[in-house]
């Protein structure tokens, strides 16, 4: 006990002396970005010697890494009743004392958080945030915004010249190992970096958000952009040293450049080659054939370092329900009913009854396919936390959201308790739990029944997606043929109602209409007295063609609040997302349009079935929406950063 204590108090000192470290004049502690949560933690004291401990844990392990490369680290106290998870980066251009200096001096910052459960602090030089709950895979988040110095473009061609090398900084830096690069190209100084902890798409999406918003601050001399997760700027005076850049012909495709091979070497090496592929394809077909069929048994994901799910004695979460009584129950979906319950450690959790009948194959599906849920790892995601095959039963552990799901707060009643800020926080994290489901984890995974009560919402009102994955259990088949396991009507896309086409695109749509949900506060399928037996959908579309978006914003919202062009934004995207199909974007791209500040030129066009006067389209997988409205440009509007 006493060696604990004691090796608490040097952790405190370490703390107390780094933050005592005065920044010297090289460590770029310029601020650009501070923020402190406006929730507090539940036990203050507990939490502010975590956050202490934590922040002492960086600082040693950047310490003591060894030299070259970015300083970086993580550290966590995730197993306290308090946890705290931080993160601590540098720009690669930084010595390690600079570096040990700018985080000092967003650490001193950080404390005037004093328990909030999340701050960060960002300068030019380093990015320190901690929060309560993880968030390392973090890109882009709402807020991002540029951020512009008064000088003017030192040279007529200075704009240009930027723009080509931040667009070659966006292709390069998600490839550099370290996700940073710095360059310089006639005369215009740049720098890109991602946090250590996303993924290369999440550093490639946030970039590319990064550079729509830096690209307005020309022809300034001097421009940055900050994110969650990603740093960009550029600057007409040096702010690293020019002898230590990143080549990015090596990573840019375009500029790569490769040393040419004869005509003759190339003839043998590709045939030495097609000898060892059809050896090797022999050699593969011997083998399976030798091998017993019934003797392979491929993971869902043909990997084996996927961990299982934790699996759960059926009485103890018979015991933790009270029996699944009605007093526990929370509801009922398509794919069973969903109980409250309470763990014996006093950890509550959030217990579905799967409505499948048990058998051998039912049940060798379920085990791959919850494995595969289980890893599934997004703050904007429901965590499994394991399962119960036994019994007659399928059990699913989730953790529980004790604000419900989000149609209580729309249409129930919650309703008109969530403000603008709130809804966008929604919409945006809904669009990257989507795109992590369809383009970040191993295998696609397409959810068929976005809708508002498939979205759960956390303490904070943080979106957390529900169901996915459930639908795979359903034979591959049939799934569509059936709304009330694989889909809802006013919600699914019509080439999968109709025609049974599933792809990931049918997420989109889905997507598009729960938005407009969240800004008119309207079910899919209400009808207003002034608009008698008309879809939101449908609804949504006549306005914007009557240009008269407006009319459809919740009246309970607060206009001063929000900036009109922003809410208008989000509309236009939701409408774009139920295009036809070819014309929807990827949830990626969605995220983009959310969260840049820049115009992107958008065209709509009014789907083919909602053309009330030729009904529904007979190819709706069309690469152009057939309709008697011609397509509509716009100009997305600007708005402002918050």
């Amino acid at each position: 006990m006493r060696r604990w204590i004691s090796k608490q108090l040097l952790i405190l000192l370490a703390v107390l002396l780094a933050l005592s470290v005065p920044a010297s004049a090289d460590s770029q502690t310029n601020l650009l970005n501070f923020g402190c949560s406006n929730y507090n933690a539940a036990n203050p004291s507990l939490f502010l010697i975590n956050l202490n401990s934590t922040i002492a844990d960086l600082l040693s392990r950047i310490s003591s890494a060894d030299d070259g490369g970015v300083l970086s680290a993580t550290a966590d106290r995730a197993r306290s009743p308090t946890p705290v998870y931080a993160l601590a980066f540098c720009r690669g251009y930084l010595s390690r004392r600079d570096c040990l200096d700018c985080l000092s001096s967003a650490a001193s910052r950080l404390r005037t958080c004093g328990a909030a459960t999340g701050g960060r602090a960002i300068y030019d030089g380093c990015t320190l945030r901690y929060e309560n709950g993880p968030f390392f895979d973090q890109g882009t988040l709402p807020g991002n915004a540029p951020i512009c110095a008064n000088g003017t473009a030192p040279t007529p061609g200075f704009a240009a010249a930027t723009l080509s090398l931040l667009q070659d900084l966006c292709s390069a830096t998600p490839k550099v190992a370290s996700y940073f690069a710095d360059s310089v190209r006639d005369g215009v100084y740049a720098a890109a970096q991602c946090s250590p902890t996303v993924s290369e798409t999440v550093c490639a999406v946030c970039l590319q958000v990064a550079y729509g918003n830096i690209k307005g601050c020309l022809p300034s001399s001097d421009g940055r952009a900050v994110d969650a997760g990603c740093f960009m700027r550029y600057s007409g005076e040096a702010f690293f040293s020019a002898n230590d850049t990143v080549d990015l012909t090596l990573y840019v495709a375009a500029g790569a450049k490769r040393k040419r091979i004869s005509p003759l070497v190339e003839g043998v090496a590709g045939g030495v080659f097609a000898v060892l592929f059809l050896s090797l394809a022999l050699l593969i077909w011997i083998r399976r054939r030798r091998r017993p069929e019934e003797s392979w048994r491929g993971d869902i994901l043909g990997a084996t370092e996927l961990r299982g799910p934790t699996n759960f004695h059926y009485r103890d979460l018979q015991s933790a329900t009270n029996n699944f009584s009605k007093e526990n129950k929370l509801g009922e979906g398509g794919f069973g009913q969903v109980y409250k319950g309470i763990l014996k450690d006093g950890k509550t959790i959030a217990v579905k009854k799967l409505a499948m009948t048990q058998s051998k194959n039912v049940r060798a599906s379920f085990l791959s396919e919850v494995k595969l849920i289980s890893n599934v790892h997004h703050q904007n995601l429901l965590r499994l936390l394991g399962c119960s095959t036994k019994k007659d039963e399928l059990l699913l552990v989730y953790e529980y959201m004790a604000n419900g799901s989000l149609d209580n707060f729309l249409f129930g009643e919650m309703r008109g308790m969530l403000n603008w800020k709130q809804r966008f926080d929604i919409i945006v994290g809904m669009a990257r739990g989507l795109a992590y489901l369809h383009q970040e984890f191993h295998v696609c995974i397409i959810h068929r029944d976005i809708k508002a009560s498939n979205v759960l919402l956390d303490d904070n009102l943080r979106p957390k997606i529900a169901d996915f994955g459930l639908a795979r259990l359903l034979p591959g088949d049939q799934s569509h043929l059936s709304t009330y396991f694989a889909g809802t009507l006013g919600y699914i896309a019509p080439e999968y109602v109709i025609h049974g086409d599933l792809t990931e695109k049918v997420d989109t749509y889905s997507f598009g209409v729960v938005v407009l949900e969240i800004i008119s506060g309207h079910k899919s399928s209400d009808s207003k007295p002034e608009h008698v037996s008309q879809h939101l959908l449908e609804l949504g579309w006549k306005l914007y063609e009557e240009d008269n978006l407006p009319d459809l914003i919740d009246k309970s919202l607060d206009p001063s609040e929000y900036h009109l062009e922003e809410v208008m934004r989000a509309i236009t995207i939701a409408l774009l997302c139920t295009q036809a199909v070819s014309l929807r974007p990827t949830m990626m791209e969605v995220v983009v349009f959310l969260l840049s500040q820049n115009d992107p030129q958008i065209s709509l066009s009014r789907p083919a079935f909602l053309n009330t006067t030729s009904g529904v389209h007979d190819d709706l997988t069309s690469s152009t929406a057939s309709s008697s409205a011609p397509p509509t440009s716009i100009l997305m509007p600007k708005f402002s950063a918050r």
